[in-house]
Order: C-alpha cells, then structure tokens, then sequence
C-alpha cells in the first residue's frame, strides 16, 4: 500500500513507519520538524528512515491548508495521521499551538481523505481524554468527557470530527488511544527520558504527585504495531448501534475507537526502581504535588483491541526499559 504517515519524525510516526517500510509498504513520511524539543533527534530519525527506498520526506505543517490539499493530490490507500503538538504540561504554556495542529491540523486531514477518497484514517488519540474519570481500568464505551488539560481536550475533539466525516462521507475512520508511550528514540520531554538524563547527571528528578500514581506504561513498538494492525482494519458500522442507548466506541457510521495500553498499570515509584536497576544507579527524588492537568491514574482495558485487530501489548516494562536504555547509552555516547 501506499500510506501518508503524518508526524514521521516523530517518536511513534518514526516506529510506525519502520514497521509499514519492513512490510514492503511505500511510505510517505510527513513532518514540520518543529523545535518543540531537539531538532536533532527528528533529523537522526529521519535519516534512518530516507536511507530506506520506499521512504519520501515531505516537509509540511499540517496546519498549512493549501500545502496539505496538494500532498494529497498525489493519492493514498491508508492515512496514518499521527502529528501533533503532545505534551500535557506544556499545553498551559501555549494553549494556542495545541489548537492550530491538534484541531486546524486534523480538519486539514479529515478533508484531504475526503477528497482523495482514502479507504481508511487512523489517528492518533491519547488515555487523556478519559480526565476526570475514575472508573478502572478505561474503557472506550464508558463516555470521556471531563478532558483536563487542552491536550486532552483537542483529542477529544479529534474523535468527534472523525465522527461526522465517517457519518457525511463515509469515511472509515479509527482512533487510537495511547497510554503513556515509551522507548528507544523516546520525546526527551517525556519522564523516562528526563529521568535517564537526570541520573546520569547526577541531577534530581522530580517525582509528581510524590510518586502515587500509576500509568498503563505502554512500550512504543507495542503501540506502533496496534497502529499498523489496526489500519489494516478499516472501521466498519456497527449494525447493533443504539441511538437511545449509544456506544461511546461504535457507530452506525464506520468509526471505531480503541485503546492501546498495556493493561498492566505500574506504580511510578516502581518505575522508577526498574530504571535505576537498568542503570545501575540511583536517583535523587524531589517528592512534588500532582501537575496540572495530570491525572493520578490510567489503566487501559485492551480486550477490543484484541478482538478488533488481534493484537495486545505485552512489553512488560522491566524489558522496555531496559530496551530505552540501551538506545540512549547508545545513541548519547555514554
């Protein structure tokens, strides 16, 4: 197939496309290189992945509307919209950059699938639209609502606009909801990052809500291949589909929504224990209040990924840590 990948020099876009590139796929990787963290990471990815002959690099904001309308032009089996601005904390510092690529960017992809008749969108969603939930493990039927932070609050948006476009146009579409991704070739705004650094560094690290909270910690490779899995499965109307009792995952339309998590929710401190094992050393902790934004908890329930796509994550993380460190020795020279 031949498949747009937005945010390709991303961490999960660069993951995904490796994966389509290894299965024979022409791919076409899509990114602004933005400097929202080191740029040279973006391009060290991207290098990895121009030295593969079915790999095309195409600089583009996906907000730039003109400039999304002609890479479209050129036709596409599968959309695999993964750009965006990430980040929770840093969404109350610059709430109008979630808005321009996470909502003006996403109206850019929905109406290029559109006219170029895509056979099917997956995009990236987050465990940060459940919010102020409480119910465990998350669950892609129970609403999501309460989003608690901007970032939360545009991917939630991003599932509503899927969903009229599925209903307008019959556009399948499928989104993703990723619990707290980890790996080789990590965002070093991401905690595993900033912790491995920081150790090495003889630096503290700051431990927020004093180390209370657990995350569905889900390994990146798990995450990327529940992407390709799952575009490989347009979204299909669910027949069963109640409009006075409706399903918060299906529709009548051809739009679906999973979750793709580790199912096996971890204690940050826990966390913490492994990488210091890995590291063979041990961390100075700076005990700090719950962020902003932040929830306490996320535990993904997994089972529709599994009966959707036939696919659950599995990485535990004393292996995927261990995997990141490696890389980032590696990588860093140290």
């Amino acid at each position: 197939m031949k498949v747009l990948v937005t945010g390709a020099a991303g961490f999960i876009g660069y993951h995904t496309a490796q994966k389509l590139l290894a299965r024979g796929d022409e791919v076409v990787g899509l990114d602004n290189l933005n400097d929202y963290y080191d740029v040279n990471l973006k391009y060290a990815r991207l290098e990895r992945l121009e030295a593969q002959d079915s790999f095309r690099f195409v600089r583009m904001d996906v907000a730039d509307q003109d400039g999304m309308a002609a890479v479209f032009r050129e036709g596409f089996d599968r959309v695999i919209h993964l750009a965006a601005q990430a980040g929770v904390r840093y969404s109350l510092e610059n709430p109008h950059a979630y808005i321009d690529a996470n909502v003006m960017g996403f109206m850019n992809i929905l109406e290029g699938c559109r006219q170029a008749e895509v056979a099917h969108l997956v995009y990236a969603s987050t465990s940060s639209v459940y919010g102020a939930n409480t119910k465990m493990p998350f669950s892609e039927h129970e609403p999501a609502d309460h989003p608690l932070a901007i970032y939360g609050a545009t991917k939630r948006a991003n599932e509503l606009m899927a969903h009229s476009y599925a209903h307008l146009f019959a556009l399948p579409c499928t989104g993703l909801r990723f619990f707290t991704v980890y790996g080789p070739w990590g965002r070093p705004d991401m905690a595993l990052f900033k912790f491995t650094r920081a150790i090495l560094e003889d630096q503290p690290i700051e431990v927020f809500n004093h180390g209370h909270h657990q995350r569905d910690f889900t390994f990146v490779e798990d995450i990327a291949e529940g992407v390709v899995r799952a575009c490989d499965r347009p979204a299909e109307p669910n027949p069963d589909w109640d409009g006075d009792a409706p399903d918060a995952a299906t529709s009548y339309a051809p739009w679906r929504l999973y979750n793709i998590g580790n199912n096996r929710p971890v204690q940050l401190m826990h966390y913490i224990e492994v990488l210091e094992q890995c590291l063979g050393k041990e961390a100075r902790k700076e005990m700090l209040p719950l962020q902003p934004g932040d929830v306490p908890d996320t535990w993904a329930n997994a089972d529709d990924l599994v009966q959707g796509v036939g696919y659950r994550p599995e990485t535990p993380v004393e292996e995927g840590v261990r995997r990141f460190v490696e890389w980032y020795r590696e990588y860093y020279g140290v």
